[in-house]
């Protein structure tokens, strides 16, 4: 590399000043002479520590530069290690750094993410009191959905994804008509905070969860409350409705897990594996059936094959519960996590779970062999949120951090 002049006079004058400074007056003189450094800039105030500063910027990109190689190192290798193009398949899909886009946009934490079922963009809500809409296929942001004044702490499409539910620290829950995203009906009901919504499948009631302790079933035609669910004693973190929509399974802070019968508001079960609050719940898809038998089989070989319904649930105590819903048992349990376990969820395979947690990372789960195939730092904070498309390669994360992730998986 050649200097030219005037960047060759600026680096004398600057060595000058840091042998004069550190006290090495002889190799100070010797340098000005043979440098032919004039005593005017010897002696200027504007050099004063610039080759300090100059050396500790040079470590600084030297540091960015070996981290940046590191990760395209990690890079090549999950490329080279991974599947092939043509041997992909959903039941090999897993989300590999880096993230494919990091969307920016909203001004406090992300509470919830989700993927429309039908088009290809998802929607994230936020602390900020907004709903975002996104091209999760090209990284580009859509509108925003304003309506709430508090924060926005869960969200949920019906089934076609043409009605958006969202539910509020405001104490209401607001349908938008996903076509000319507008607000078409505001619910109340609940005495505080709501902290959990979701459509039943056939998309004519929808059920919510709150801190005032209950569990209340809504009609959407009319938006009135028809059902509400008492006997959590802390307040009901989370609600989902089975597959065939029959079931609530709900997750408190008194760090149980119940599950109800709409038709009846009946409690048939409660669980009681984990020893912190239950932060999610999610109802395992038909697929994951013959999968979870043959873990339960790994485990006991004279175990007898169930039909389940079977639930996957994260708790603040770090740890991951599959249970057998039919038996009320915990089948399988997870351990790995090192902070809360805010979402897990089944993959589409039905052969793994995937969840995230506020150790900051995203996890896939090889349940049959109990343990942790593929761990991913996601974010630089908590992460709160994720959701895996069901026919796309597709993860999308959200943090505390104010940023949401699309994550392609190989």
């Amino acid at each position: 590399m050649v200097l030219s002049a005037k960047h060759k006079d600026e680096l004398n004058c600057a060595i000058a000043d840091y042998l004069k400074s550190s006290g090495y007056i002889e190799a100070y003189n010797h340098f000005v002479q043979e440098a032919d450094v004039p005593s005017e800039k010897a002696n200027d105030k504007k050099f004063n520590g610039l080759l300090e500063k100059k050396w500790t910027s040079v470590l600084r990109l030297q540091k960015k530069v070996m981290d940046l190689e590191s990760k395209v190192t990690e890079t090549v290798k999950e490329y080279e290690g991974g599947p092939t193009k043509r041997e992909r398949s959903a039941d090999n899909w897993i989300p590999r750094p880096p993230e494919r886009y990091c969307l920016t946009g909203h001004r406090m934490p992300i509470s919830r993410v989700i993927f429309h079922p039908v088009y290809n963009v998802m929607v994230s809500a936020s602390e900020d009191g907004s709903i975002k809409v996104w091209d999760y296929e090209s990284g580009d942001f859509e509108r925003t959905l304003k309506g709430h004044t508090d924060a926005v702490n869960d969200i949920a499409f019906e089934s076609t994804g043409k009605t958006l539910a969202s539910c509020s620290s405001d104490l209401t829950i607001r349908l938008w008509d996903f076509v000319g995203f507008e607000c078409i009906k505001t619910m109340h009901g609940h005495d505080h905070t709501v902290s959990s919504v979701q459509f039943v499948p056939t998309g004519d009631f929808l059920v919510s969860a709150s801190r005032d302790k209950s569990i209340k079933v809504w009609e959407v035609s009319t938006g009135y409350c028809t059902k509400t669910l008492v006997g959590h004693r802390e307040w009901v973190r989370v609600a989902a409705v089975s597959p065939d929509g029959k079931l609530i399974a709900s997750g408190s802070n008194d760090h149980t897990i119940r599950i109800w019968e709409i038709a009846t508001k009946e409690c048939k079960v409660e669980l009681r594996e984990h020893d912190h609050v239950v932060e999610c719940v999610s109802w395992a898809p038909e697929v994951c059936t013959s999968h979870i038998n043959e873990a339960i089989q790994a485990e006991n070989p004279r175990a007898g094959k169930s039909d389940g319904p079977f639930l996957v649930s994260g708790s603040r105590d770090k740890t991951i519960k599959v249970y057998d819903v039919s038996t009320g048992s915990c089948i399988i349990s997870l351990i790995g996590h090192d902070n809360w376990v805010r979402q897990a969820i089944f993959h589409p395979s039905g052969k793994m779970i995937v969840s995230c947690a506020d150790d900051k990372t995203l996890r896939v789960w090889d349940f049959k062999n109990r343990r942790c195939t593929k761990t991913i730092a996601a974010h630089e904070h908590f992460v709160t949120c994720l959701d895996f498309h069901k026919s796309s390669p597709y993860v999308i994360t959200g943090s505390v951090d104010q940023l949401c992730k699309v994550w392609e998986c190989r």
